[in-house]
């Protein structure tokens, strides 16, 4: 799956606040407080999960610019092939 630029920022600044919970629930696994630490330690995955997977209301623009630019590329692409076939 192939990331724009600002996918790839908001990925990397939702990692920056998913680490170190994850760090901080996997001291208290080490610790033995099991029940912390896998909260935590779901807390930072469930934070990467819902970034990646969750539409947002400021995502739907982006998307639909997308889908527009890639509709209008692929009708110059097919209207420039088939005016060099003919």
């Amino acid at each position: 799956m192939a990331r724009g630029i600002l996918e790839t920022i908001g990925l990397a600044a939702t990692l920056v606040l998913a680490i170190p919970i994850a760090l901080f629930g996997a001291e208290h696994l080490v610790r033995g407080e099991l029940l912390a630490g896998a909260l935590y330690v779901g807390i930072a995955v469930g934070l990467v999960v819902v970034e990646q997977y969750l539409t947002t209301p400021t995502d739907v623009p982006g998307m639909v610019a997308e889908k527009t630019v890639g509709k209008v590329a692929e009708t110059e692409d097919t209207e420039t092939e088939t005016t060099n076939g003919e």
